[in-house]
């Protein structure tokens, strides 16, 4: 077994001890992955159960799945000395219902998501706090997720011209993701009047004359890295240059705040905070502020007064948005300061200041 599925075999046993379990059943496609280190339970990438499930206790971890999966899972993506694949014909629910039965046999089992002819109880939320605290081996696979993705997305940008319609911009940063070896999970593009209006801006037809704004959540071995960039063709405005210096400086305030043991509730009141300081005290209400990350691209959504702790070595992508703007990178919880997981480019930057604190936070690209 590698020190990574030691670490998390460890962390599953100790939370199957306090809670009273033999086992646990893992079909979400953000715990399979975590667990196996990267393999992927899924078919149909817009859900968020796979069609795989790993059954973890203390002494094994075997995975059970029908005929049609288990060959690529056990040639491509798991090490069959330490996990065991029991399998069973697709079109056999009888087969299918003793291969489990004799998996989980007479243990006490819960399951992250619900399994019909299981009937297990469900998995108690605080299962998701095994996935925050990442490994040394996640950190390097991060790092070089992160790294990629940026580059994805900068270069999408970079090749982009006028009257290029949304989709065609979607289109090409999509395919350089997948070159990547990466999956987007979230893919955003909007031009000139649409990235003023809304915060969420599913690509269109509409052809981008102006500016323009790329998002994307990737995922690849499971964990997802978040990005966002604007580029103009010519110059901008002088109102849009504030705003954009202005999320600069509240995203500055966000990642400066993400130290271990502060809230997200207190993270999200240095950000509130911020917004008042630029001149935009209420820009915060129209659009999500984002949180932890790691296996999902948001595991926690930050909101006022939230309790939860941020973690040494648990990733971060904090969103903050201004009619027309907005500012995201993935970045790392960390002791001494936050790491920006994708690491410097040759994107132009801005030099942002919160309180004392400076960082280099994204500009808008002339092109």
């Amino acid at each position: 077994m590698t020190e990574e599925r030691q670490i998390k075999h460890h962390r599953v046993v100790d939370y199957l001890d306090a809670h009273g379990l033999d086992a646990v059943l893992l079909s979400r496609r953000c715990n399979f992955s975590w667990y196996t280190c990267g393999a992927h339970n899924y078919v149909n990438a817009a859900t968020d159960v796979g069609s795989s499930f790993l059954l973890v206790g203390r002494e094994r971890a075997v995975v059970l799945t029908t005929n049609i999966e288990a060959t690529r899972l056990g040639e491509e993506e798991l090490r069959p000395s330490e996990i065991e694949i029991a399998a069973y014909p697709y079109h056999d629910s009888g087969r299918r219902d003793a291969v489990f039965a004799k998996a989980i046999g007479s243990q006490r089992v819960a399951a992250d998501a619900a399994v019909p002819w299981t009937k297990l109880p469900p998995l108690e939320p605080d299962f998701d706090r095994l996935r925050w605290t990442l490994t040394d081996a996640e950190i390097a696979r991060y790092r070089a997720l992160c790294r990629d993705v940026v580059r994805c997305v900068e270069s999408a940008a970079r090749a982009a011209a006028p009257g290029l319609t949304e989709h065609a911009l979607a289109a090409a940063l999509s395919g350089r993701v997948r070159d990547a070896g990466a999956i987007p999970w979230v893919l955003l593009v909007a031009g000139d009047e649409r990235v003023e209006r809304h915060r969420h801006p599913l690509p269109t037809g509409m052809p981008v004359r102006r500016y323009f704004m790329l998002v994307v959540c990737a995922e690849r071995g499971g964990l997802i890295a978040a990005c966002t960039r604007l580029a103009a063709f010519g110059g901008i405005s002088e109102e849009l240059a504030r705003k954009h210096r202005a999320v600069a400086t509240v995203d500055t305030a966000l990642i400066s705040a993400t130290r271990p043991g502060a809230t997200l509730g207190e993270i999200y009141a240095e950000g509130q905070q911020a917004y008042r300081a630029v001149g935009f005290g209420d820009e915060w209400q129209n659009h999500h502020q984002g949180g932890s990350c790691g296996y999902n691209p948001r595991e926690l959504i930050a909101t006022p007064g939230e309790r939860t702790r941020a973690l040494a070595r648990q990733a971060f992508a904090w969103n903050p948005s201004i009619a027309g703007t907005k500012s995201e990178d993935t970045i790392l919880c960390m002791e001494a300061a936050p790491e920006r997981l994708g690491g410097p480019t040759d994107w132009p930057a801005i030099a942002a200041e919160w309180q004392g604190r400076k960082l280099e936070r994204p500009d808008i690209l002339a092109l």
